[in-house]
């Protein structure tokens, strides 16, 4: 039996020497994932910034704009959104707890008088104080640091201190990107996204450890060898099981993406987004990220 291999034995990409490259489209795509940031900033969901949600499905299909009329003459400020489809809506407002029912009320009296009653159900109902949404918040902050922090203590213990600066280089390249197209898409940033973006970090660090091992591994091996020949073939060596896992993965998280429903839709879009990135980082920016920074006389110095 013909064993299929993605990429050939022999392939020989220079990716120390296209660095530079690879770094022009990183820094073009942290420069627009920055600027949407500044100019849009983050739409906290409720877990972060506090309030009432209101989930209501529609017993026929309507259009959003149909319920954003039914609702103009409620007293609370409103962010309405589409959840699945045309016929089931979120409805959330930053309402202070002891308003809640006031709130519920409300909305079901402007879509009773609009659609009619019976044509509708309140399929969900939370609430977040602003105090817990500002202690999620900051702990949220918190546990990106300390992953972050904990990454490069574990790559530095393990390899070398300037290849846990390019790990850590990459992680941020990769969490920039994908809280850029968090922005971007309007995505409410809450603990299921937050948890995305921890999820990318684990991958992301994960590949460039695997790189890092191989270059442990061939400089006892190939002693001698310039440093650059080495992380070249190190990355080269490992590229076909980097492509095989992160299209079994992305296989998986496309799925999610399509079939799982407006639950977890924002989830995979981001993961998607994040080991996309997170792939091109660990192979083209991490470990060349060090040998540019360091020069090949201090890479060797470690052998």
């Amino acid at each position: 039996m013909k064993i299929i291999q993605i990429i050939p034995p022999d392939v020989n990409i220079k990716w120390v020497d296209k660095f530079p490259y690879f770094l022009g489209v990183s820094i073009l795509l942290i420069l627009i994932s920055l600027f949407s940031l500044g100019i849009k900033g983050l739409k906290y969901g409720l877990d972060f910034s506090g309030g009432a949600l209101i989930q209501v499905k529609t017993e026929r299909e309507i259009e959003i704009s149909d319920v954003r009329k039914a609702l103009k003459n409620v007293s609370f400020p409103l962010n309405i959104q589409n959840f699945e489809g045309k016929g089931e809506f979120i409805i959330k407002s930053e309402v202070p707890q002891e308003k809640l029912e006031d709130f519920k009320r409300e909305i079901m009296e402007n879509l009773e008088r609009t659609f009619g009653g019976g044509s509708f159900e309140i399929r969900r109902v939370e609430m977040v104080g602003p105090k817990v949404g500002r202690d999620l918040r900051r702990k949220g902050m918190l546990s990106v640091i300390s992953a972050i922090i904990a990454m490069l203590i574990y790559i530095t213990l393990r390899f070398e201190f300037r290849f846990g600066i390019g790990a850590i280089i990459a992680l941020i390249h990769d969490i920039i990107i994908s809280l850029g197209a968090i922005s971007i898409f309007n995505i409410s940033m809450d603990l299921v996204i937050l948890a995305a973006l921890l999820t990318i970090a684990g991958y992301s660090v994960n590949d460039t450890i695997i790189i890092c091992d191989r270059i442990r591994e061939m400089r006892r091996k190939e002693k001698g060898k310039p440093e650059r020949e080495i992380i070249n073939s190190a990355i080269n060596r490992t590229l076909s099981r980097t492509i095989l896992t992160v299209g079994t993965t992305l296989l998986a998280v496309i799925a999610l993406l399509i079939f799982g429903g407006g639950v977890i839709h924002d989830f995979a879009f981001v993961l998607l987004v994040g080991f996309i990135a997170g792939t091109y980082s660990s192979i083209s920016i991490a470990v060349p990220f060090a040998f540019y920074i360091f020069g090949e006389k201090e890479m060797k110095k470690k052998r």
